[in-house]
């Protein structure tokens, strides 16, 4: 690709990066899934984090607008960033339209954010070993937060549809979370973000459900410390 195109490429990164910020206000009527969208109405589901967790996305967006402006002016043609922002633009655009569908049908949501998940996760894997601040850190934290998101919305329409009752669906779902987390975690072997993303989104599936579903709790927990491990060695190496 010409290093002309790299730079397009980049100041797009940047531009999705501020829709995917600002698409909020443009759906505020979203606070989460309306229990009555399911056919088995979803009160209080025991796979989805206690409120203050989903405050992370304030920091998840500023880091991303923040990152991909700093690679746009330091880095526009740079190969390594470029093959980062290719697959996160994708992410991004997907991104910034998943509010406007989750008010219309969980199902599709759910087929979003996972579209959303793997391309984030392969900008990760391609993200560039300089300026991991700027780069990896912010698209760490992003696609360790859609590993933890994409799993509780699989629980929500297990749960939701009548395939498992609430509580065996958290409990298949925030498995898969804490493995999607170790095994993607180790693989990466840098990035502590991504597992710190996911670790938060744990805790707070422990902290709705230890008086409630303590079962449900003590996965999370147990699944909050298998993904520390890998993450405390990418601390370690840096």
């Amino acid at each position: 690709m010409p290093k002309s195109s790299r730079t397009l490429i980049a100041a797009l990164a940047l531009l999705l990066s501020i829709a995917f910020a600002i698409s909020p206000f443009f759906v505020p009527s979203f606070a989460g899934f309306d229990p009555n969208q399911f056919p088995i109405p979803q009160d209080n589901p025991p796979a989805q984090p206690a409120g203050y967790a989903f405050s992370v996305w304030g920091l998840i967006y500023l880091w991303l607008i923040v990152g991909l402006g700093y690679g746009l002016l330091r880095a526009p043609r740079d190969a390594q960033w470029h093959d980062m922002r290719v697959p996160l633009c994708l992410s991004l655009a997907v991104g910034t339209t998943w509010l406007a569908v989750a008010v219309m049908s969980p199902v599709w949501a759910a087929v979003l954010i996972w579209i959303m998940l793997v391309t984030a996760l392969l900008a990760l894997f391609l993200s560039p070993v300089e300026d991991p601040l700027w780069a990896a850190a912010p698209v760490g934290l992003y696609a360790g937060w859609l590993s933890a998101a994409s799993c509780v919305s699989l629980a929500l329409l297990a749960a939701g549809y009548g395939y498992l009752d609430g509580q065996t669906a958290a409990l298949v779902f925030v498995g898969l979370a804490a493995a999607l987390g170790l095994i993607i975690q180790t693989a990466l072997g840098r990035t502590p973000t991504y597992g710190i993303a996911v670790i938060w989104g744990l805790m707070g599936v422990v902290v709705t459900n230890w008086g409630e579903t303590p079962v449900v709790a003590y996965l999370a927990l147990a699944g909050s410390v298998t993904v520390a491990l890998p993450t405390l060695r990418a601390f370690r190496r840096g």
